[in-house]
């Protein structure tokens, strides 16, 4: 009897439909802020999408001659294709971590967590409107899939997107973990710049994994990013020209199919985010 009588106040009102419906509203405001900073600054966005871009155009056309056996004999621009759209959600992905430390180390997110929604709405919200944003930037650049020679079939278009997607929440996801456990954000942009760079070339991204040591191979199979690239480039196969992508990773002689790298990249997005929830929900 005691016990039901000093139960946490917060924890009865999140049980009644009031809360609920509160709770809700503050996660579609939460999603609605991220979106409209992406509208309110286009340059920011724009500038964005042009490392990728960058990398597609000028790495993708002056390399195409030369690494032609990294595609596996198919079309080079073709091949780094899906690892361009992976870059293009990336970016994205990480200014929503930076965004999360910067907040916490300016005092901002204290007095946003003065409002009557809980910690993990606050951070799925984040991690969701950021997700929405990621989408819609990465989705841009499926308007250059003919400079990788794949036609622009409404179905496989929307494919990509989908998967971008999936993509984006699992970065954001996975970067979200990482930022709330750090506090400060030179740290924080220090990790991502030892991590991120060897991940995405350990990706397959640009050049095929075939050939690397055993050891260096074993992080392919741990690198998130790779399921996120091959899942793109095993939706692009079909349509790519000069002949069939290499697909991968090789789990001892067995390739998962894309079903299997899509209930992959969905697993490890919703773990991360589900321990993301519960350290911030402890955090101070």
């Amino acid at each position: 009897m005691l016990e039901s009588t000093t139960e946490r106040p917060g924890r009865l009102a999140a049980r009644s439909p009031g809360r609920r419906a509160a709770e809700f509203a503050a996660l579609r405001a939460l999603v609605r802020r991220e979106t409209a900073r992406l509208v309110a600054s286009p340059a920011r966005a724009g500038l964005t999408l042009l490392n990728p871009l960058l990398y597609f155009v000028v790495l993708g056309t002056g390399l195409s001659g030369m690494v032609g056996s990294a595609s596996g004999g198919g079309d080079y621009m073709a091949y780094v294709y899906p690892g361009i759209l992976m870059m293009a959600v990336q970016m994205p992905a990480l200014n929503a971590g930076m965004s999360i430390v910067r907040d916490r180390e300016t005092g901002l997110l204290r007095a946003v967590l003065v409002a009557p929604v809980r910690r993990d709405t606050f951070l799925v919200g984040k991690c969701l409107g950021s997700t929405v944003t990621a989408t819609a930037q990465g989705g841009l650049l499926l308007a250059f899939a003919g400079l990788a020679g794949l036609p622009y079939d409404p179905l496989l278009l929307l494919a990509l997107l989908g998967e971008l997607a999936l993509v984006a929440f699992t970065l954001t996801a996975l970067v979200t973990l990482a930022a709330v456990r750090i506090t400060r954000i030179e740290t924080f942009q220090s990790a991502l710049g030892v991590t991120m760079l060897p991940l995405f070339f350990l990706s397959g991204a640009m050049f095929s994994t075939d050939g690397l040591p055993v050891w260096l191979a074993a992080t392919t199979l741990v690198n998130p990013l790779t399921y996120a690239v091959d899942a793109l480039r095993q939706t692009v196969a079909g349509a790519a020209p000069g002949g069939a992508l290499p697909t991968g990773p090789d789990w001892g002689g067995w390739t998962p199919p894309l079903a299997v790298e899509l209930l992959v990249m969905c697993a490890l997005g919703v773990a991360a985010l589900v321990l993301a929830a519960r350290r911030f929900s402890r955090a101070d």
